[in-house]
C-alpha cells in the first residue's frame, strides 16, 4: 500500500481509567482484528499484555497496533495515563500525526488529561476528543464539554449528542447528517439502527448544528459568505473545512459514548478517516545540527521519493529479542539495507522488519514514508535515534526527557544475582529514557532513579518476575543539590617541587551566585597573559568536575559562576594539569565561604478531592510544607493546586486516600529546586555526612 492519504497514525491518551485501553480494545473489534473483546478488569486487553499492567488494570508502556477502516491503514498507539509514565506520551506524541484525547464522562478534564493535552498543544497534534463513559452514574456529556473549554481553553466542535443519560444511554444523534445511531441491548457494536431524531432533542440538535456550521465556515471564506446569504453549504464543503480547522488546531471534533458498551465507537472511527490529518498534511519534522542541537531549515518531507529518514522512538526488549519502534518519515526501507545511525556514526543492516500487532508481529519486507514498524536486533540505538540513507546524513530534532527526581538504593538478594541484575537493567534503561541508574562507587549500592514511587515500584516488579532478580529495596532518596548565596574573590596557588620539573599554577577568581536554573558558568578576563589562554579550559574543567560534590554533603552544585580575572604562571613548571588542580583547591577553599545552601526538588502538586474533605487535604498539605496555589470547586469535587518539596511526599497517595475514603486522586511533576529550611538541611546534612562516615 502506498497511498499516503489513506494512512492515519494516531494515538490514544488521557487520564488514569478514562477507558483509553477499553476504547482501543474496541476500535481493534470494529476493524476485525479481534474476534474475543478483552478486558481491562479481567487483564485480557491486547494492548495492556505485560504482566503488571493486567495484574494493575493500568498501562505502563504504549503499544501499537495496526489495523484497517474504510480502505484506510489505522496505526493507533495506546498510551499509559500515570503521570509516572508521562515520558511514553510524550515520546509517542512525537512520532503521530493525530490523537484521540478520552474524558470519562462522569471525571471530566482531571489533572492528567490536563498534562497530556499540554504534550499534545506543544507537539501541535490534531486531536478528536472522545467523552467515554456516558452509561455511568453522574456522566454529564455537556459538563465536560464546558470543561474542555474553561479548563483546557480549548474549543470544542460538538458532532454528536447522546440519547438518554446514564443507565438510559442507548445511543447518539449524528449533529452533522441528523441520524440518530441507536443500539440495542445485546451488546454488540455492529447491532445498531439508524433512527429519526427524538422528539425533545430536535431543537437541541438544530441548535447545536447552527453552531457546527458557523465555526466550521469560518475555515472557507467563499462558503461563509454563501452561508451569510442563506445558502446551507453541503455535507462534503463542511466536512472538507472541518478537516481543515481539526489540522490546524482551530477546534477539536468532541464525539461521546460509552467505549465499554460498544456504543458511537464508529462514528469515532469514520472520524479519524474524515478529519485526522495524513503524514503527508502534518508539518514536516525539521532537521537539525547535530553539533549545536539549532535547526538547519531543511524538513524531512513525507514521502517516499525522498531519501530514508527514520526516528527510533522506543525500545523494547521481549521474547522475540531487542525491538526498535521506529517511524519513518521520508523514503522507503527494504530488509537487507544498510542504514546510518546519525547519532553514533555506524551502519547497520536492517535484518527483520515486523508490523506490529501489540504483542504479536506480522513479517515485513518493506516499508516507506508514514508507516509505524518495529525492526529487530539492532545494536547501539537509543530512544530519539536518527536512522538516515548512508548518502544523506541527517538529523531529526531529538526528543527531550525530563530528569528523574527520586531514588532508590537496591542490591541483589543474593550473590549471583548482581551480573543478571545488570545485564536486566542495561535492557531496561535502553527502553525507557526517564529510568536511570548509576552505582555508588564507595559503597557499591546500586541507585534506581525515576519518575515518582509507582514508576520505581514497577521497575522492581519487572526486574523480579521478568528477569528473576530479587532485590533488597532501600528507601526513597530524594535528589537533592546544593547552591551559594554570597560572592566570594579568592587567590589559589599551587605549587609543588619535588625532583624533576614541578608544578606551579596561580588563579585569582570571583565566584558567585547564577541565576536560577543557569548551571555551572565559566567566564575569564585575564588579560596581559599572566595565565596563558592555553590552560583557561584546564580551570574551567577543575572547577566543573567539583561541581558534582558539594561542600555541605557532597550533593552536586548548581547555578554557580566562575570569573578568572588574573593569576600567574611559571615558564617551565606550569602545565594544565596544575592549572587544573589549582581550580579543584579553590573551589575546596572557597565554596565554603560562599554562603553555601542546600535545594531541594519541589514538585508541583495537583489534588483532586470531594468537597467535604478539602479542608484535611490542605491542612495536610500545610504540615507537609506545601504553599497552596489554587483551588477550583467542580461538579464532583474540588482541585487544590500547590507546590510540595518532594522529600514530604513519600507514601502521600495512601494518606490522601485514608482522608478522602479513597476518592482523592492526585499527580504531580518537578517544578524547581527552592532552598531547604534551616532544621531540614541540617538533618540532611547530618544524615548524609554519617553515611559518607560509614563508607
Amino acid at each position: 500500500m502506498t497511498d499516503l492519504s489513506k494512512y492515519r497514525n494516531i494515538g490514544i491518551f488521557a487520564h488514569v481509567d478514562a477507558g483509553k485501553t477499553t476504547t482501543t480494545e474496541r476500535i481493534l473489534k470494529l476493524t476485525g482484528k479481534i474476534h474475543k473483546i478483552g478486558d481491562t478488569h479481567d487483564g485480557s486487553t491486547t494492548t495492556d499484555f505485560m504482566e503488571q499492567e493486567a495484574e494493575r488494570g493500568i498501562t505502563i508502556q504504549s503499544a501499537a497496533v495496526s489495523c484497517f477502516w474504510n480502505d484506510h491503514r489505522l496505526n493507533v498507539i495506546d498510551t499509559p495515563g500515570h503521570v509516572d509514565f508521562t515520558v511514553e506520551v510524550y515520546r509517542s506524541l512525537k512520532v503521530l500525526d493525530g490523537g484521540i484525547g478520552v474524558f470519562c464522562g462522569s471525571g471530566g478534564v482531571e489533572p492528567q488529561s490536563e498534562t497530556n493535552w499540554r504534550y499534545a498543544n506543544e507537539s501541535e497534534v490534531s486531536r478528536l476528543i472522545f467523552v467515554n463513559k456516558l452509561d455511568r452514574m453522574g456522566a454529564d456529556f455537556y459538563r465536560v464539554v464546558d470543561q474542555v473549554k474553561n479548563v483546557l481553553g480549548a474549543t470544542p466542535l460538538v458532532m454528536t449528542l447522546p440519547i438518554g443519560r446514564e443507565e438510559d444511554f442507548v445511543g447518539v444523534v449524528d449533529v452533522l447528517t441528523r441520524q440518530a445511531f441507536v443500539w440495542d441491548d445485546t451488546g454488540l457494536p455492529e447491532n445498531y439502527s439508524i433512527q429519526e431524531i427524538p422528539a425533545d432533542m430536535v431543537d437541541d440538535v438544530e441548535a447545536y448544528r447552527e453552531e457546527l456550521v458557523e465555526t466550521a465556515v469560518e475555515q472557507d471564506d467563499d462558503l461563509m459568505e454563501a452561508y451569510m446569504e442563506g445558502n446551507e453549504p453541503s455535507i462534503e464543503d463542511l466536512k472538507r473545512c472541518i478537516r481543515k480547522g481539526t489540522r490546524d488546531l482551530a477546534f477539536f471534533p468532541t464525539f461521546c459514548g460509552s467505549a465499554y458498551k460498544n456504543k458511537g465507537i464508529q462514528l469515532v472511527l469514520d472520524a479519524v478517516v474524515d478529519y485526522l490529518p495524513a503524514p503527508d498534511e502534518v508539518d514536516p519534522q525539521p532537521l537539525t545540527d547535530p553539533e549545536t542541537g539549532e535547526e538547519t531549515g531543511e524538513v524531512a518531507t513525507v514521502s517516499a521519493d525522498e531519501p530514508f529518514r527514520a526516528l527510533a522512538f522506543k525500545i523494547m526488549d521481549d521474547r522475540f529479542g531487542a525491538l526498535t519502534f521506529v517511524r519513518i518519515y521520508s523514503g522507503k526501507l527494504n530488509k537487507g539495507d544498510t542504514i546510518l545511525n546519525s547519532a553514533t556514526g555506524k551502519t547497520e543492516r536492517i535484518g527483520r522488519m515486523v508490523e506490529m500487532q501489540a504483542n504479536d508481529r506480522n513479517e515485513l519486507t518493506s516499508a516507506q514514508a508514514g508507516d509505524i514498524i518495529a525492526i529487530v536486533g539492532m545494536k547501539n540505538v537509543q530512544t530519539g535515534h536518527t536512522l538516515c540513507d548512508v548518502k544523506h546524513e541527517c538529523t531529526l530534532e531529538p526528543m527531550i526527557f525530563p530528569t528523574p527526581v527520586i531514588s532508590i538504593a537496591v542490591t541483589p538478594k543474593d550473590k549471583g544475582g548482581s551480573e543478571k541484575m545488570g545485564i536486566a537493567i542495561g535492557k531496561m534503561v535502553a527502553e525507557d529514557p526517564s529510568f536511570q541508574v548509576e552505582t555508588d562507587e564507595e559503597t557499591g549500592e546500586t541507585i534506581l532513579k525515576g519518575m515518582g514511587e509507582l514508576h520505581l515500584d514497577i521497575k522492581v516488579d519487572i526486574l523480579k518476575r521478568t528477569y528473576g532478580v530479587d532485590l533488597i529495596v532501600g528507601q526513597p532518596q530524594v535528589a537533592y543539590r546544593e547552591t551559594i548565596t554570597q560572592p566570594v574573590e579568592d587567590s589559589y596557588t599551587h605549587k609543588k617541587q619535588s625532583g624533576g620539573s614541578g608544578q606551579f599554577g596561580k588563579i585569582d577568581y570571583r565566584i558567585k551566585p547564577g541565576e536560577q536554573g543557569s548551571g555551572f558558568k565559566f567566564t575569564s578576563t585575564v588579560v596581559g597573559g599572566n595565565v596563558p589562554k592555553e590552560f583557561w579550559p584546564a580551570v574551567e574543567k577543575g572547577f566543573e568536575v567539583m561541581m558534582d560534590n558539594g561542600v555541605l554533603a557532597g550533593f552536586p552544585t548548581l547555578d554557580v559562576e566562575v570569573e578568572l580575572f588574573d593569576g600567574g604562571f611559571h615558564a617551565v613548571d606550569s602545565s594544565a594539569i596544575a592549572f587544573e588542580i589549582a581550580a579543584k583547591g579553590a573551589f575546596r577553599q572557597s565554596m565554603p565561604k560562599a554562603g553555601p545552601q542546600l535545594l531541594e526538588p519541589i514538585m508541583h502538586v495537583d489534588v483532586f478531592t470531594p468537597e467535604d474533605h478539602v479542608g484535611d487535604v490542605i491542612g495536610d498539605l500545610n504540615r507537609r510544607r506545601g504553599m497552596i496555589k489554587d483551588q477550583q470547586a467542580g461538579v464532583t469535587g474540588v482541585r487544590i493546586k500547590g507546590d510540595v518539596p518532594l522529600s514530604e511526599m513519600f507514601g502521600y497517595i495512601g494518606t490522601l486516600r485514608t482522608m478522602t475514603s479513597g476518592r482523592g486522586q492526585f499527580s504531580m511533576e518537578f517544578a524547581h529546586y527552592a532552598p531547604c529550611p534551616a532544621n531540614v538541611a541540617e538533618k540532611v546534612i547530618a544524615e548524609q555526612k554519617e553515611k559518607n562516615a560509614k563508607k
